[in-house]
């Protein structure tokens, strides 16, 4: 819905759309076939070249396209938004170009793990490329962190679902970037991730992005994935000083028995406590409903009209309401859309709530288990692929050198 431009009594600047135009169909199919392209690229340099400087040179080629000359839209990240609203609202017609940067990095990392992640998208692989002398986190805040994705994951569902802002795109602090304009603040953002990217690997990848979530879900079903070696491990610990994600697991020796019965209270809390995570969870997301609410622009304007009309004083949004106003509709049509939007968000703040307590929940059933490890391997689900460890592995410089013999 569009309203009259308020009148002023003096000449007003109207404020610069940041908003992209659509791109022509021509380089829409462009942009689906070189995001394919990339994709077999990067698994081919990662599961069987194994070449970091090849991963390296990709990266280099993500961003430049990816990044700059696509402006970062649309992207991996920001199409959740895109599929989330088109599944909730008939109306919404999704683009070619926003379900295939959804399904086809979903889709390679089933099949090859995450080659999206180690050198295709653009976030990821300038993050990467400003690393100069990674910090080790301690563990038990880099476990905590990562469960930030899944949160920002659920929020930005709800709010694309119920018609709400566009959170990853609106907060996204590479857009501005990619760009070269935006919001102070949201370069202001971008260029703190930057200079923290330089000693902290890949912060946004690792803490924040809700498309990362997604593939941390799926890696571990994948039958390739990166690993550290072919061949047997010689517990040297290299990989594990190589690798600024702290995403290589050390050795696990086999437990005693009375470690198995430590382990199997653990674990037992943990089965007690994720269903108790995952209601209080949704108890939360309902008292947070109001909140979730504002992102839905009808919420926040029929608290401003009101205010206008009712004559209290003090109005929210003074240009929005007097916008409305003049447009001659009817006042009770926004409060009635207003009203059933906030009853759809305090029902889906129930479902984020729930969502959000299961991961937790997970997470505490995850970290109580005690899985045998004889040798360094990547983790399962965090590993993005970059190839740092294919170097350190004196194994394979081995394999390489008789494989050149060959």
């Amino acid at each position: 819905m569009s309203f009259p431009p308020p009148e002023f009594s003096q000449p007003h600047p109207f404020p610069v759309v940041q908003d992209l135009p659509p791109r022509p169909d021509l380089f829409m199919y462009l942009d689906i076939t070189a995001l394919a392209l990339a994709l077999f690229l990067a698994a081919w340099l990662v599961l069987k070249k194994r070449s970091r400087f090849g991963t390296v040179a990709l990266m280099f080629g993500s961003i430049a396209y990816f990044g700059f000359w696509r402006k970062g839209c649309v992207c991996a990240i920001g199409s959740i938004q895109n599929v989330t609203q088109a599944l909730f609202d008939p109306g919404y017609v999704l683009t070619a170009a926003a379900a295939a940067f959804f399904l086809l990095p979903l889709a390679f990392t089933l099949f090859f793990g995450r080659v999206f992640c180690a050198a295709v998208c653009p976030h990821g692989a300038v993050q990467d490329l400003l690393l100069v002398k990674p910090l080790k986190l301690p563990a038990w805040l880099s476990r905590g962190l990562g469960v930030l994705p899944f949160l920002y994951l659920g929020a930005a569902v709800l709010a694309a679902a119920n018609g709400g802002l566009y959170l990853i795109c609106r907060y996204d602090p590479f857009i501005a970037i990619f760009r070269t304009s935006g919001p102070a603040f949201m370069l202001a953002a971008g260029a703190a991730v930057l200079v923290l990217a330089t000693v902290i690997g890949r912060p946004y990848c690792r803490f924040l992005c809700p498309y990362g979530a997604l593939l941390r879900l799926l890696q571990p079903l994948s039958p390739r994935r990166a690993q550290i070696t072919p061949t047997d491990c010689d517990v040297c610990t290299l990989c594990r000083n190589e690798c600024p994600f702290d995403t290589i697991r050390q050795p696990v020796p086999e437990p005693s028995s009375a470690e198995r019965i430590r382990g199997r209270r653990r674990l037992g809390l943990a089965l007690i406590a994720a269903p108790l995570l995952a209601i209080a969870g949704g108890a939360a997301g309902y008292a947070m409903g109001p909140l979730f609410a504002q992102t839905a622009r009808e919420v926040p304007l029929a608290r401003a009209v009101w205010q206008a009309e009712s004559g209290t004083g003090l109005v929210s949004d003074p240009v929005a309401a007097d916008a409305f106003i003049r447009s001659g509709e009817e006042s009770q049509a926004l409060y009635d859309r207003a009203s059933a939007l906030s009853r759809r968000f305090h029902h889906g703040g129930i479902a984020f709530g729930v969502w959000f307590g299961a991961v937790a929940g997970l997470f505490l059933i995850i970290t109580s288990r005690q899985k045998f490890r004889p040798i360094f391997e990547t983790d399962p689900s965090d590993c993005v692929a970059c190839g740092r460890c294919f170097a350190s592995c004196p194994r394979e410089q081995i394999r390489i050198q008789e494989a050149r013999k060959e």
